[in-house]
């Protein structure tokens, strides 16, 4: 069933006032959250099968097209700064490569055979693990990657908002939630995405909380970039240590990281 092509439960939209279109907007998106609850138990079968294999060394690939390959990038780009993990432990794969993030190439994501060839410039193996992601769950691209990764022993998953698409019944544990019709006909950078990128959430964050990458609810393993993170850095030092603010900033500055000093006062 192809849901998310299918007519919107709206139309003359160009006839509604901005505040009609807005309200009818945010009525659709509260569908999604629904949506994604119910596939819970799929996206924790596909975490229970994650967190092995990286705990043995694998990385996990999200491979997409469109709107799909770019949250793909997003949610792999944010783990090394949020749970200090290295760069390449999570890696977003974008049909027509990464200057797609910013312009679509036309015709990339048809090449049923470019995305397990983009796979395979990481030197990927059976520790791996390899997420397909695609609002329609028919993208070739996506497909001929999950298909390939799967031949070679590889763990594959997918994130798909059609329900029985190609793409799930390829990858070993999809995740489908079925958000119904987009507002405008089609747009499934709306509501499909709107899932997409609540699953992923969920998948990075689930699988670095059980890596050890969060200390009670904390960051601690966050790459202090920029002076706001420091300043999160020694309040929590503050918080969790009952100090000052000037000794945790000495603390934070002599160690390098919140867990570096946890551990160190821990072992004095």
């Amino acid at each position: 069933m192809n849901i998310t092509e299918s007519e919107s439960n709206y139309n003359q939209l160009e006839q509604m006032s901005v505040k009609e279109l807005l309200l009818n907007i945010n009525k659709e998106d509260q569908t999604v959250a629904t949506a994604v609850q119910k596939v819970i138990p799929q996206i924790q079968a596909l975490v229970l099968e994650i967190v092995p294999r990286m705990e043995k060394g694998g990385r996990i690939f999200y491979v997409g097209a469109g709107t799909s390959g770019r949250l793909g990038v997003v949610d792999a780009s944010e783990c090394p700064p949020t749970y200090g993990v290295e760069h390449g432990m999570v890696v977003g794969l974008i049909a027509g490569g990464d200057g797609a993030i910013r312009k679509a190439v036309e015709f990339a994501e048809d090449d049923e055979e470019q995305g397990w060839k983009d796979l395979q410039e990481y030197m990927i193996n059976h520790k791996d693990i390899v997420i397909g992601i695609a609002a329609s769950g028919r993208t070739p691209y996506v497909i001929g990657a999950i298909k390939k990764a799967k031949e070679h022993g590889i763990l594959t998953g997918c994130i798909t908002c059609n329900p029985d698409s190609a793409l799930a019944w390829e990858a070993e544990y999809p995740v489908e939630p079925i958000v119904g019709p987009e507002f405008v006909t089609g747009s499934t950078r709306m509501k499909a995405g709107t899932a997409q990128k609540l699953v992923l959430n969920m998948i990075s964050t689930a699988v670095m909380i059980q890596l050890g990458r969060v200390k009670g609810n904390r960051m601690v393993d966050m790459q202090l970039s920029n002076k706001k993170l420091v300043d999160r850095g020694v309040k929590m030092i503050m918080e969790m240590l009952q100090i000052n603010y000037q000794e945790a900033e000495r603390l934070l500055n002599e160690h390098g990281s919140v867990r570096k000093v946890i551990d160190f006062v821990k072992n004095s």
